[in-house]
């Protein structure tokens, strides 16, 4: 049998109040691609940052890497021992060249670090880009090429440090399936080189195309590993999650009144007369492909960009949304797609990003902010949406994925909204938290909130929503009711217009 690549033994790792690993073990394969899976606070993310050099782990913790027991104090100490991460949101320059991205840190030290002039630096991403077929101009700005495109410069990237194990964090979060192809087969070719590959997705169906073994963690403890052939996807929740999860129950409700008309809505280069209706208690799904116009939409109705031409009516009237904080004034409140980037401040704790868009009304009559009523809002959704841990004085960035997701909530519901525009709702989470997510929705619309829920996870739209609105090309393509809705006539709507396919033309995931 191969020698191990990678072993970690016994590592550990305590925040302030939370043991977020206990003895956890790890070993990894040359060539081979390692899934690493658990719920949203399992400790995947504390167990990658660990290897990657961002945290230190407890004393105790052992690290052997090709055959040596080493120290990985900080992320230089990872690069240089061959170990690269890709973030999900990348980590790169938009404003420089491909070239200077692929070479940068590459300046100091010895090896990989010596000092390399500008010309060096194009030869060695040329080079790499043509003979992994990447098809990347060294010379192009990095903020002009597609996510999907960014990411294999991150590869290259890690290439050019001469890694040996790649750790690819969601990787296919922001990808088209065209595009997730497309790094399949790169992750193949790394395989054939020797290279190790770290993954990291809660998408099950992708975890079982491109995994050969699975790690499996839990509550921050290590459940075992195990080949493929192992496993289906029945067996490996259950391990994640150590219960069946149950799909959300679906309750008939009887929407109210119209709260939000859409007529004739159109922004230039985005979507064109778009017209839907919303009540109050009800679900709209709004879904289509990349670059379908769906948060665009969003953006629109939330005062994030004016639209060019068409009516938005709140209970009746006509109303201008220019900006967020007037989205807000009437009742509109936006979770938007990634909520570490746009949705929370990471370094603050609970209890101030939940009362970030209501600061004003907790001031105190000398015009401080009131610590007390602070903390007593965000306790009190703490405990009704069942947020963990729960330490209000917890900084989000060290919450899992699931749990973030609930405080973004919790920080639009303190808004007391009538409309909660959701974006993505559970892209990174795992399916434990992702069910969690779905009956909070459900819950919420039960107590009147009239809800718009944009997703690209067909299974996530058939389960949240009363009616479906797909979009092609900017436009409406199509609405069906949660009765007739199917993922192939979704996709068929999205695709080619129609819910039906003609001919030859049936589409399914």
């Amino acid at each position: 049998m191969q020698p191990y690549l990678l072993e970690m033994k016994h590592i550990s790792k305590t925040f302030p109040g939370v043991k977020a690993l206990d003895d956890v073990q790890l070993a990894v394969r040359a060539g081979e691609v390692h899934a690493l899976i658990g719920e949203n606070g399992a400790g995947k993310s504390t167990l990658i940052k660990i290897l990657a050099g961002v945290y230190h782990p407890d004393p105790g913790s052992r690290f052997f890497f090709d055959g040596k027991e080493v120290e990985i104090k900080k992320p230089l100490d990872a690069t240089l021992q061959g170990i690269s991460i890709i973030y999900q949101d990348l980590s790169l320059f938009p404003n420089l060249s491909v070239a200077e991205n692929i070479c940068m840190g590459r300046d100091a030290g010895k090896g990989p670090f010596r000092l390399v002039k500008r010309k060096e630096k194009r030869e060695l991403a040329a080079r790499i880009l043509n003979e992994w077929g990447f098809g990347i101009d060294p010379d192009a700005r990095l903020d002009t090429l597609s996510i999907a495109k960014q990411q294999l410069v991150a590869i290259a990237r890690a290439i050019a440090f001469e890694a040996k194990l790649i750790i690819m964090d969601e990787p296919t979060s922001s990808l088209s399936s065209g595009e997730v192809e497309l790094l399949y087969k790169v992750i193949d070719d790394l395989k054939r080189k020797g290279i190790a590959i770290l993954f990291v997705s809660h998408k099950m169906e992708e975890l079982f195309k491109v995994s050969d073994r699975f790690t499996v963690l839990r509550d921050g403890k290590y459940v075992g590993t195990y080949d493929r052939e192992e496993l289906n996807e029945e067996k490996l929740i259950a391990l994640m999650v150590g219960r069946k999860v149950e799909a959300v129950s679906r309750q008939e409700t009887q929407p109210g009144e119209p709260v939000l008309e859409v007529v004739s809505l159109s922004k230039r280069g985005h979507f064109k007369d778009v017209s839907f209706t919303l009540r109050k208690g009800e679900v709209v799904g709004i879904t289509g492909l990349v670059g379908s116009g769906r948060t665009e939409l969003a953006h629109a109705l939330f005062g994030l960009q004016k639209p060019d031409a068409g009516e938005i009516r709140l209970n009746g009237k006509a109303v201008s949304i220019s900006s967020t904080q007037e989205a807000v004034k009437y009742g509109i409140a936006y979770v938007p797609e990634s909520r570490q980037r746009e949705g929370l401040i990471l370094q603050q704790s609970i209890v101030r990003n939940v009362s970030l868009p209501i600061l004003k009304q907790l001031k105190n009559r000398l015009g401080w902010i009131d610590g007390k009523q602070e903390a007593k809002l965000a306790e009190g959704y703490i405990r009704s949406l069942d947020i963990r841990p729960a330490i209000p004085e917890m900084a989000t960035g060290n919450m899992s994925g699931g749990n973030q997701q609930k405080v973004v909530i919790a920080k639009w519901l303190s808004t007391n909204p009538r409309i909660l525009i959701v974006d993505e709702p559970t892209n990174g989470i795992d399916i434990g938290a992702k069910t969690e997510i779905h009956r909070l929705i459900r819950s919420l619309a039960a107590d009147g909130l009239a809800v718009i829920v944009i997703s690209s996870d067909l299974p996530e739209v058939l389960a949240v929503s009363d009616r479906v609105l797909v979009m092609r090309k900017g436009t409406i393509s199509g609405e069906l009711s949660i009765k007739e809705a199917t993922q192939e006539k979704i996709m068929n709507l999205a695709l080619i217009g129609s819910p039906k396919a003609k001919g030859n033309e049936a589409v399914g995931l």
